[in-house]
């Protein structure tokens, strides 16, 4: 059986309505006392007004529901510039209206935006001088930027498709999500960071990959390091050269004085001061070498169980010159290097005893512990820290005698532990706060 139409069906409503009146009129119509000819005239004007009013009736419901239709079928294709008329607050259909044409101004604002957002995106993407890729579950390329065709040497339109290991991309797709790599591609070769993160577009998971370029940055840093290495060591050398040479021309001069006949024995003794100076130079110059060797190879740290308080007492009882007060604290074992660790603890009590032996006070040292890391505490009353900013930089000291290695190798160390070391002046009274903190 073949179903009626919602438009047939509110047109037989309308008629089935207007039907018991019009049959009724109709009856005393023709069985009254009214004559054929006014009968006849009679039932013609009440049929006609009948389906007239049936007819407009299914007019307007179905003109209105076409209206919303059309409305509807616009916002879908994305055209939100038609408004549906007769929006008013006092009847059914304007309310719908209303409600209908607040939704697409509604969706043409998160359109713009979203478009606006979009357009942003893009032109961030294709600027950015970072290499973009999007790939499926399957591993084909599905968007790369600018700087992804010039990794690859290639336009998008004959990278989009390929999969991961025909970019010579593959392992970007293994392995953890953040790291650093070599990669030999067609645009360049070198060290690059990597990394990926997971998104679902249409339903299915896709995986972004962020290649950064770390040659020019490792350029720059190495230029720097031996820019730095290249002052100290020159520095360095030319302190110890400089009178090395003055007092060999010193020497030869006195030689050739001493073979004339009116020389006296005096330039003996100027010879053997001229050559305790020399040695003195340069066993000065091989003490620094000796400690720069030591700062450039450090091994790396062979982990332990190590027994915290244990060791910093027997660390704090090797000065003798001041006052070291050890604060009870947690008994807490860490993971660490046990000689390297005990070398860390030596440098920062020396230095504050160091400090405090010029204008005399105490040493205290204290530590505490969370689920996650261990923070100690060596405290000192001397005269404090004058310029934060040489503290790390390796030989600078402004200790008489000092190699300028101390508190560099002993970040060193705590970085390699995976922790921290900061130096800083106290704000409760005169001296300096050193800061180690270890993972627990």
């Amino acid at each position: 059986m073949k179903r009626l139409t919602y438009e047939r069906r509110v047109q037989l409503l309308a008629l089935a309505a207007g039907l018991p009146g019009s049959l009724i009129a109709l009856l005393l119509l023709w069985f009254g006392p009214s004559s054929s000819q006014t009968a006849w005239t009679l039932t013609f004007l009440i049929v006609a007004a009948w389906l007239g009013f049936a007819a407009s009736l299914r007019h307007r419901v179905v003109f209105s529901l076409q209206t919303l239709s059309n409305l509807l079928a616009a916002m879908r294709e994305e055209d939100f510039s038609l408004r549906g008329r007769g929006a008013r607050a006092d009847d059914a259909m304007g309310e719908v209206m209303i409600e209908v044409n607040a939704l697409s101004e509604t969706l043409r604002e998160q359109r713009l935006g979203a478009l606006e957002a979009t357009a942003l995106l893009r032109t961030v993407m294709e600027e950015i001088d970072v290499a973009i890729f999007t790939f499926d579950a399957a591993g084909k390329l599905k968007l790369v930027n600018r700087a992804g065709e010039r990794l690859l040497d290639r336009p998008a339109e004959r990278l989009l498709g390929l999969t991961a290991s025909e970019l010579g991309l593959a392992v970007c797709l293994e392995g953890d999500s953040v790291r650093t790599m070599e990669l030999a591609l067609p645009g360049g070769t070198g060290r690059w960071g990597m990394r990926r993160g997971s998104f679902r577009q249409g339903g299915s998971p896709h995986q972004l990959v962020v290649l950064t370029d770390l040659r020019r940055t490792l350029r720059e840093e190495e230029r720097q390091a031996w820019q730095r290495l290249i002052r100290v060591l020159g520095h360095e050398l030319n302190n110890s050269l400089a009178p090395i040479q003055s007092v060999a021309q010193s020497l030869e001069s006195s030689l050739q004085r001493s073979e004339r006949p009116e020389s006296d024995g005096s330039i003996f003794a100027d010879i053997r001061q001229g050559l305790a100076i020399i040695r003195s130079r340069t066993e000065a110059l091989g003490r620094f070498m000796s400690a720069y060797t030591r700062l450039a190879k450090l091994p790396k740290p062979t982990l332990g169980l190590v027994e915290f308080a244990e060791m910093v007492r027997r660390v704090a009882a090797l000065e003798r010159r001041v006052s070291v007060t050890v604060e009870d604290g947690l008994k807490v074992s860490v993971r660490a290097d046990p000689d390297q660790l005990e070398q860390l603890l030596i440098n920062l009590i020396r230095n504050a005893a160091d400090a405090v032996g010029e204008t005399g006070g105490n040493v205290r040292v204290e530590w505490s512990a969370s689920p996650s890391h261990l923070d100690l505490l060596i405290l000192d009353e001397g005269p404090g820290i004058s310029n934060s900013a040489n503290l790390f930089v390796p030989f600078f000291t402004t200790k008489r005698g000092g190699s300028g290695i101390g508190l560099v190798l002993s970040r060193q160390i705590a970085e390699a532990h995976g922790g921290s070391l900061t130096l800083e002046n106290r704000t409760d009274r005169r001296g300096c706060k050193a800061h180690l903190r270890l993972p627990l």
